[in-house]
This record gives structure tokens, C-alpha cells and sequence, in this order.
């Protein structure tokens, strides 16, 4: 029974390390480290923050999530940039329309704010529509309820 444990904490720990060298690319000179924990995400390096910085707990979702959905530029062998790097989610300033208050839209997913904002609250939320009609389904749960991602300023941007 003790040989069976070893032999699943080793299998466990090869799946592991193995996801890593694919994530990694091992076609590129440098190697990729995946962050596990927790990172903390705030605005471009020009801008003057107004809210506290986003502790995003990456290795929460770098189970339940492809790497992809996030880094969707991603090609699956180079090294991710931040988010804020140039030309993904860089602009330090909403866009607008010139005289009106209706952003560009082909600039706008590129102003840092929309960029998370987007992705993050969108996708919280409909995780907690899926729950709501999982519980409310008068079928057994077969399947764990996925805890959903904070949908507030406050909650992902807590007071100081």
C-alpha cells in the first residue's frame, strides 16, 4: 500500500514538472519559470496609482485555466512578458473617440484597465452564473463548485 503512495506522489510530481518543461518551450535558450503564488499586478509605471495593487493568486488559476486564455499572444515557446509590456495592455490613458466619451474600441482592450478588468471580472462572473444554475438544478452536484473570483473594486483592490 506504502509503494502505491510513492509511486502516485512520483507520477504526480513527473506530470507536474513535465507541464512546466512544455509551458517552459525547451526549443528556446531561456527557460521559462511559471510563477506559483501570488502576484501582484498594478498599473503601468507612468501612471499614478489610485487603488491598491490586485494580489492575483496565479497558481490557483494555473490549474483550472490554459495559459492561453490569459496570454492570449502567447505563442507556447517564448518566455511571457507582463501584461503592461509594449504593445499588449500598455496604454496609460482610456482612448476615446475624438469629442466623445465612447471609447475606441481598437485601442481600448489595449488601455491597461480594460485589459484586466475585461478578462478577470468577465470570466468571475460567469463562473458564478454556472454555479448559481448548478445549485439550482434539481440534479445532484456531481461536480465541485468552482469558487468565483471577486466581481468588486473592493475585492480585488482592497483598502490600505
Amino acid at each position: 500500500m506504502q509503494k502505491i503512495g510513492v509511486l502516485l506522489l512520483c507520477l504526480s510530481v513527473i506530470l507536474v514538472f513535465g507541464s512546466v518543461k512544455i509551458v517552459g518551450g525547451e526549443e528556446t535558450d531561456t527557460e521559462m519559470v511559471v510563477p506559483m503564488g501570488t502576484i501582484e499586478i498594478g498599473p503601468p509605471a507612468e501612471v499614478e496609482p489610485t487603488r491598491s495593487p490586485v494580489e492575483f493568486p496565479h497558481s490557483r488559476h494555473f490549474a483550472d485555466v490554459n495559459c492561453k486564455t490569459c496570454h492570449h499572444d502567447w505563442n507556447g515557446t517564448e518566455v511571457i512578458k507582463s501584461c503592461t509590456s509594449a504593445g499588449c495592455h500598455d496604454v496609460a490613458v482610456s482612448p476615446t473617440k475624438s469629442g466623445q466619451d465612447v471609447p475606441n474600441s481598437d485601442q481600448e482592450i489595449r488601455y491597461y484597465k480594460t485589459g484586466f478588468h475585461k478578462m478577470c471580472i468577465t470570466c468571475h462572473k460567469e463562473k458564478r452564473i454556472q454555479n448559481k444554475k448548478l445549485e439550482m438544478s434539481n440534479k445532484e452536484l456531481k461536480e465541485k463548485l468552482i469558487i468565483p473570483g471577486p466581481t468588486s473594486c473592493i475585492g480585488c483592490h482592497p483598502k490600505e
